[in-house]
């Protein structure tokens, strides 16, 4: 990616073939990997877990392909043959642990902030991370005052289902073809597409581009503020 993350695309300097996104009534985000770079937090929890396990070390480059998933996909897949009782309490105790790290190893990235802030139309997320967690997280990176919902995966099948998307938009009153999901994993391509919603993917979070790529986004972008443009 010869595009530095924080450097908005002009119309310039825009990649070759790269379609300038118009505006829409309704944006909904995904949260890690698109507004905040989580994986130091979520990865090193998800370690901190595995540790009392007799899983074999993993990377962190490994776990990162992870986020954006549900939990459940990762533990059974490193811990096969693992019971739902089991899978259960590796999610009670990730989720103990992620929370007292205090986010201390997060960071929004560079010009999200200020795409939220200059863009119109009602703004919403569609996370993986339960609603609770989701507010709180935003609220404390000062993000929270520029959405009008915040939709987490709360008690339904997580993306690449379209059940967070779908919940979004009833919230939100909103119809699929007035929305624009923005995501950098595959998962929220494969979420957007099955919504109805067009999609956006971003560049500079943890997807592998020839896996989003080969869900079709209907656009891409190397800096939120591209969204401006």
């Amino acid at each position: 990616m010869s595009t530095l993350v924080g450097q908005a695309l002009s119309p310039a300097n825009r990649p070759e073939g790269a379609e300038p996104v118009p505006q829409f009534p309704v944006y909904l985000f995904d949260i890690d990997g698109t507004l905040l770079d989580s994986a130091r937090d979520i990865c090193g929890a998800v370690q901190q877990v595995l540790e009392t396990t007799t899983c074999r070390p993993l990377t962190f480059d490994f776990l990162r392909g992870y986020i954006g998933l549900h939990l459940i996909d990762l533990f059974q897949d490193v811990l096969p043959g693992s019971t739902p009782d089991q899978i259960d309490g590796l999610i009670a105790q990730y989720r103990t642990l992620y929370l007292a790290r205090g986010h201390k190893l997060t960071s929004v990235y560079s010009g999200v902030a200020e795409a939220l802030a200059a863009l119109a139309g009602r703004k919403g997320t569609a996370t993986t991370k339960g609603s609770v967690t989701t507010r709180a997280v935003l609220e404390q990176f000062g993000l929270l005052p520029y959405f009008d919902h915040v939709q987490g995966t709360d008690g339904f099948p997580a993306k690449p289902a379209p059940d967070v998307i779908h919940a979004a938009l009833v919230a939100l009153g909103a119809k699929p073809e007035d929305v624009l999901f923005v995501g950098d994993s595959a998962a929220d391509m494969q979420a957007g597409k099955a919504a109805g919603v067009k999609t956006c993917a971003v560049r500079y979070g943890y997807g592998v581009e020839s896996k989003l790529a080969a869900h079709s986004p209907d656009f891409w972008i190397s800096d939120l503020r591209d969204l401006l443009a």
